[in-house]
C-alpha cells in the first residue's frame, strides 16, 4: 500500500511546499539578522531556530503524508477535546506576547494551541458533515450543533484576543460550511448570525489597543508613531522596492524602522529586497497549493476527503490573504504569519502537517484515478 501511495503522491504539491519553506529561510535570515543581533548577541539565533521548526515541520508533514486521512474520523473525539483543552489552558498559564495571551510554554518552546485548532476545527467539520450528508438539509439536526463548535472555537481564540486566527476559523467554517450541500435559505441564516458575531465581537472583545490598529488602518501617517508605524514603515519597504528590489540583504526597513520584520511583515521585506518579482514567485507558489488544494478537494470521490481538502486550501488560501491585506493597509495589523514564510514554529508545523494530509488525499484520488482507467481499458 505505501509502494502504491509514493507513486501517486502529488510531487508538485510537495516541490512547491519545499519551495516555499526554503525560501521563507532565507528571508527569515536576511530579515532578522539585526534584530537578533541586538536581541541575542548573534545575527543567526532567530535563523536557526525557525531551522529547527522547519526540520520539525517537514518530518511532522512527511508523517501527515503516509497516514491514511480516513482514520482521523476515528480520532476526531479525541483531537476537538484537546484542541479545546488547549485553548482553555491559555487562559490559566498563557504566555503574554504583544498584548495576546495565545502561547503555552513547554520549557524553551512555546506553542500556539490556536494554530491546532484551525486544522482541528476542519478536520471535525469534514467529518460532521460527511456523516451528516442524509440530513443536511435539516437546519437543527445537521447544521446547528457544528455550529455551536466553530462558535466556541471563534469565541475562544478571539478573547485571547487574537482576532487574526479567530477571522482565519470563521472563513475556514464558512468555506466548508458552504460547500457541505446545505441549503441556501440556511447560508443566509449563518450569514445573519455572522453579522451579529461579528457585532458582539466589536462592542465587547476588541481591546482599546485592537480598536486603535483598526483606526490606524483609515489614516497610518495619523498615527505613525504608535499603531501605525508598522503600516508606514510596511508602506516605505514595499514601494522602495520596485520591480527587482535593492537586493537580498539590503533592506533599510529591516535595520530598526519596520518593527519584527521577519514575522507577519516579511513580505514587506520581500517586496523591499527581490521587488516586485519576489513578491509574484511567493503569490504563485501560494496560488498554486490553493488551487491543487481545491482541485484535488473536487476529485475526491468521499465527502470526508473532499471537504478536508478544500477546508485545507481554504485555510492556506485565507491566512495568506488576510496577511497581505494587512502590509498593504486593506486590514488592521493582526498578526497573522504568512504561510510557509513568516517566523513562527507553531504555524509552520501546522501548515506543513495540513499540506501532508492534503497530498494523502490527492495520492488516494490518484489511485482511484488510475483504477477507473484501467477498468474502462
Amino acid at each position: 500500500m505505501l509502494k502504491k501511495m509514493f507513486r501517486n503522491y502529488d510531487y508538485t504539491l510537495v516541490v512547491t511546499v519545499l519551495l516555499l519553506i526554503g525560501f521563507g529561510l532565507v528571508m527569515v535570515y536576511s530579515a532578522s539578522t539585526i534584530i537578533s543581533q541586538i536581541d541575542h548577541d548573534t545575527i543567526t539565533y532567530i535563523f536557526k531556530r525557525q531551522m529547527m521548526w522547519a526540520v520539525i515541520a517537514i518530518s511532522a508533514g512527511f508523517v501527515a503524508m503516509l497516514f491514511p486521512y480516513k482514520a482521523y474520523q476515528k480520532l476526531i473525539k479525541w483531537i476537538v477535546p484537546i484542541t479545546l483543552l488547549l485553548l482553555g489552558l491559555v487562559f490559566i498559564i498563557g504566555e503574554t506576547n504583544n498584548n495576546a495571551t495565545s502561547w503555552l510554554s513547554l520549557g524553551p518552546i512555546n506553542i500556539q494551541p490556536a494554530e491546532m485548532a484551525k486544522l482541528t476545527l476542519i478536520l471535525y467539520l469534514a467529518s460532521v458533515f460527511a456523516n451528516k450528508q442524509r440530513h443536511i438539509s435539516q437546519f437543527k439536526t445537521s447544521v446547528l450543533p457544528p455550529l455551536i463548535v466553530v462558535i466556541l472555537f471563534f469565541f475562544l481564540i478571539a478573547a485571547q484576543p487574537d482576532l487574526g486566527s479567530a477571522m482565519i476559523v470563521a472563513g475556514i467554517a464558512s468555506c466548508v460550511i458552504i460547500c457541505s450541500g446545505i441549503r441556501v435559505k440556511h447560508l443566509v441564516s449563518l450569514l445573519s448570525l455572522a453579522l451579529v458575531a461579528i457585532a458582539v465581537l466589536f462592542t465587547m472583545l476588541l481591546s482599546p489597543e485592537q480598536k486603535n490598529r483598526i483606526e490606524a488602518v483609515g489614516q497610518p501617517f495619523t498615527f505613525a508613531q504608535d499603531e501605525g508605524l508598522q503600516l508606514v514603515n510596511s508602506y516605505i519597504a514595499i514601494a522602495s522596492g520596485g520591480w527587482s528590489g535593492k537586493g537580498l540583504g539590503n533592506s533599510i526597513e529591516k535595520t530598526g524602522f519596520l518593527p519584527f520584520p521577519h514575522t507577519d511583515f516579511i513580505m514587506a521585506i520581500v517586496a523591499e529586497e527581490l521587488g516586485i518579482l519576489g513578491v509574484a514567485f511567493v503569490l504563485l507558489l501560494l496560488a498554486y497549493i490553493v488551487v491543487r488544494g481545491f482541485l484535488i478537494g473536487i476529485k475526491a470521490q468521499d465527502v470526508f476527503g473532499s471537504l478536508l481538502a478544500i477546508g485545507i486550501a481554504s485555510f492556506i488560501g485565507i491566512q495568506a490573504g488576510i496577511n497581505l491585506c494587512v502590509i498593504v493597509g486593506l486590514m488592521p495589523v493582526t498578526g497573522v504569519p504568512l504561510p510557509f514564510i513568516s517566523y513562527g514554529g507553531s504555524s509552520l508545523v501546522m501548515t506543513m502537517i495540513s499540506v501532508g494530509v492534503l497530498i494523502n488525499i490527492s495520492s488516494f484520488v490518484k489511485m482511484r484515478e488510475k483504477k477507473r482507467l484501467q477498468e474502462v481499458a
